[in-house]
């Protein structure tokens, strides 16, 4: 059977910092719920099996899918690597309310400590309609003494650095930053196939019984990049028609695509399975040894097989804003 572009059923996940953004802005079917924190697009975590939702494998897992076809998925050099692991994750996520402050290992200390990958990740800003900031690194140089002197004092939040977020705002994570979503943010996010989060700081918060969340400072200090960040936020040019580099990394590779007319893509060189994220407008997605279109639109993330050697994005009505994801 010929492959295809790939959807997959969304995976929610409630949280106490969650809203209803991806319902309001994306149209997502949060059954009623309003504490939705994440929609995990697609994801090979344990116990968080991504499920493909349209055509001929509907009801296949990402899991199954690589254990059958392999590198036809994923690409060789990237089968090679991995084997029959996904390597990164996707999400979008609704901060409603402050997440806690984090920081992530790398892979040397995630395998060392819990057998997994570290987790560097990076964030796409999808909404500022309410003016949303957030943390990404600290203000200065400093050290673990200061730091736990600021934590004890209650003064830890001033040596963070807070960046002002505007819609299409990119900021690249490394494991070892200090980082923290804030409220108002609506964010996609490209990771490592990891769920090692280390809280660092949480606001001194209740849970509805009353109980302060876990903290992870001992598994934190040493792994945190002390230094003063140089640059959080990435910049970029958007050029219609064009794929623009946001981010390279020994992880992943991310573009924008901004298209307002059929635009055709050879993936051929990349040896790689494609993500696409739609975060504007909707898309026709073809392939020439496809029967016909997957159509996306905001909110939706599609797999592109490493066999779909040449694709054909067109925008319908318009234009639309796709994130590009490889290895």
């Amino acid at each position: 059977m010929n492959l295809y572009p790939l959807k997959f059923k969304p995976i929610f996940k409630e949280r106490i910092w969650g809203g209803n953004k991806l319902e309001s802005c994306f149209g997502k079917n949060l059954s009623g719920k309003t504490n939705i924190g994440e929609s995990w697009e697609l994801s090979a975590v344990e116990g968080d099996v991504s499920v493909v939702e349209n055509g001929p494998l509907a009801g296949n897992s990402l899991q199954e899918l690589i254990e059958i076809y392999m590198d036809e998925i994923v690409g060789g050099k990237v089968y090679e690597q991995f084997g029959n692991e996904f390597p990164l994750l996707i999400k979008f996520i609704d901060a409603n309310d402050d997440l806690s402050i984090q920081v992530h290992p790398d892979d040397t200390k995630a395998k060392e400590r819990h057998g997994a990958f570290g987790k560097t990740e990076m964030w796409i800003a999808l909404d500022d309609s309410s003016n949303p900031k957030l943390i990404s690194g600290f203000n200065q140089d400093t050290n673990k003494e200061t730091f736990l002197e600021k934590l004890n004092d209650g003064t830890l939040t001033e040596l963070f650095n807070y960046e002002q977020v505007q819609k299409g705002d990119v900021f690249f994570v490394p494991a070892g930053r200090v980082h923290a979503i804030c409220s108002g943010n609506l964010i996609a996010e490209i990771q490592q196939t990891s769920d090692v989060t280390y809280r660092i700081y949480d606001y001194d918060r209740k849970d509805k019984d009353g109980n302060g969340r876990e903290l992870h400072l001992d598994l934190s200090l040493d792994v945190i990049d002390f230094s003063k960040v140089k640059q959080a936020k990435t910049t970029y040019q958007p050029t219609l028609n064009k794929p623009v580099q946001l981010v390279s990394c020994k992880y992943f590779t991310t573009n924008i695509l901004h298209v307002d007319q059929k635009f055709d893509r050879d993936y051929y060189p990349f040896d790689s399975f494609v993500i696409i994220i739609c975060t504007e407008g909707t898309c026709e997605i073809g392939n020439s040894d496809v029967e016909g279109t997957v159509v996306v639109n905001a909110g939706d993330t599609v797999l592109i097989p490493a066999a779909l050697n040449q694709v054909t994005y067109e925008p319908v009505k318009g234009q639309a804003k796709l994130i590009e994801v490889y290895l």
